[in-house]
């Protein structure tokens, strides 16, 4: 029997003019790519040529922040709703995923159940869920909020919406649609299984309208990487798409989730790690430089001090920009990346503005300016010492950024063995590497077959 080699897993991770808070001002720039749908297709098709696992749509249920001076001087205003988008995009591709962020604070569990069922069929077992909390004021002011959620709070309802999504996506068994003419006998009743919920957040009947996919049902993918993210998790997730510094922090949160994934009762490869990445990428690391700096030189200082203020949870305006991020109180919105940013300030003495300009491309994540061999090298490392499964890829502008790592760096990971050069199936899942789940039937006989033996 062959034993393929382990490889890396690429998804694309779509942001608008690029990941770069100063990218919609490059002349080479999609500067209306939020609400270009033509920019998206191309970006998709490029993805799918590639063989990328997936394209990936965060999203924000609101304008991102209540700074609109700050806003006023970015391009992250206007943006495509994605449960609208990827439809569509499935339509003009075959073999690429989609994976679009639905908050579980802001919604309700039987409609995003239907949705995600709907774009799972539509691109026949492409879809995947990128379950979030939602961290931010400006977001719950839109939905009869005063004020965002406390923490705790938003996890455990997450936890419990979680269940019934995925309950509710059990709905049919693979076989239950018989769709009999000579019968009369659409479906068969005993493969019907209505949820019947009732928790503390939720009470939902079921069942689901919409049948069973080709992969069984959407991947589940989150982002949180607080004590309560984590443990969520470990518990449900499939892939999580995560935020490190330093190789450290990768291995260390790598080894983690494995582990919880495995006291959850799960095998550690039903879960897959896929750190940001936000690579600049040059013929020469002169050349990388340049690039990088085209970028930087472009940011306002009112840009940097908003944006690295939205993302601490506290506001630095009244802060002297060349001075230390003062002490901070703890935030009730996303705690583990206001910890990443701090220790980051700390560990290498920024000042205010020197943290937003090491932070207004990647946002925390991992940044690399180099050539095809040292980007080549550090995913490679991450990849084969324990940080990291594969990489969700933040381009620092829209088209050119994806571009170049598509041309530059993809045939370098490919000459070591580290990527595919055909997908190895139809679906999301087949192409992660991840088992289509049990219906929940099926484990409950499983589970009655083994009390009776």
């Amino acid at each position: 029997m062959t034993v393929t080699a382990r490889q890396l897993k690429l998804g694309a991770f779509l942001m608008q003019t690029g990941h770069h808070i100063a990218a919609w001002r490059l002349p080479q720039a999609q500067a209306d790519a939020g609400t270009n749908f033509g920019h998206y297709a191309e970006l998709a098709r490029k993805a799918e040529a590639a063989k990328f696992d997936a394209i990936f749509f965060a999203d924000s249920v609101g304008v991102r922040s209540s700074n609109l001076s700050f806003m006023a001087r970015t391009a992250r205003a206007d943006q495509l709703e994605p449960l609208t988008v990827l439809p569509a995009l499935a339509a003009v591709t075959r073999h690429i995923g989609l994976i679009a962020t639905a908050s579980t604070t802001f919604n309700e569990p039987y409609n995003l159940a239907r949705k995600f069922a709907t774009l799972d069929l539509i691109s026949g077992g492409r879809a995947g869920w990128n379950l979030v909390t939602s961290s931010s004021e400006v977001e719950a002011q839109n939905f009869n909020y005063d004020k965002h959620p406390a923490h705790e709070v938003r996890y455990e309802r997450a936890a419990e919406f979680h269940d019934v999504v995925t309950g509710l996506w059990d709905t049919w068994e693979e076989d239950a649609l018989l769709r009999d003419k000579d019968s009369g006998i659409f479906y068969d009743v005993d493969k019907l299984h209505v949820l019947n919920h009732k928790g503390k957040h939720f009470s939902v009947r079921g069942p689901l309208n919409v049948a069973r996919s080709p992969q069984g049902r959407p991947v589940v993918v989150q982002a949180g990487a607080s004590e309560a993210g984590r443990e969520l998790a470990g518990r449900t997730a499939e892939v999580i798409f995560v935020a490190h510094q330093t190789f450290g922090e990768a291995q260390a949160f790598y080894a983690d989730i494995k582990q919880r994934a495995v006291q959850h009762g799960r095998d550690p490869d039903d879960v897959k790690i896929m750190p940001g990445i936000f690579p600049v990428v040059g013929q020469t690391l002169a050349q990388a430089e340049e690039k990088f700096e085209h970028l930087q030189e472009r940011i306002h200082p009112v840009v940097g001090v908003s944006l690295l203020s939205s993302m601490i949870g506290f506001d630095l305006s009244p802060y002297p920009v060349d001075g230390p991020i003062p002490e901070l109180p703890e935030t009730n919105g996303g705690k583990s990346r206001q910890q990443l940013l701090v220790d980051l300030a700390r560990r290498e003495n920024l000042t205010i503005r020197q943290l937003y300009l090491k932070i207004s491309g990647a946002r925390g994540h991992q940044q690399i300016v180099g050539t095809p061999c040292q980007i080549a090298d550090q995913l490679q490392q991450w990849f084969e010492e324990g940080g990291a499964d594969g990489f969700n890829i933040m381009s620092p502008w829209l088209p050119g950024g994806l571009d170049d790592f598509i041309e530059l760096v993809v045939p370098e990971l490919r000459r070591r063995g580290l990527f595919r050069t055909e997908y190895e199936g139809g679906t999301l899942r087949e192409n992660l590497g991840l088992k289509i789940p049990r219906h929940r039937a099926q484990q409950r006989a499983a589970a009655g077959a083994a009390v009776l033996a």
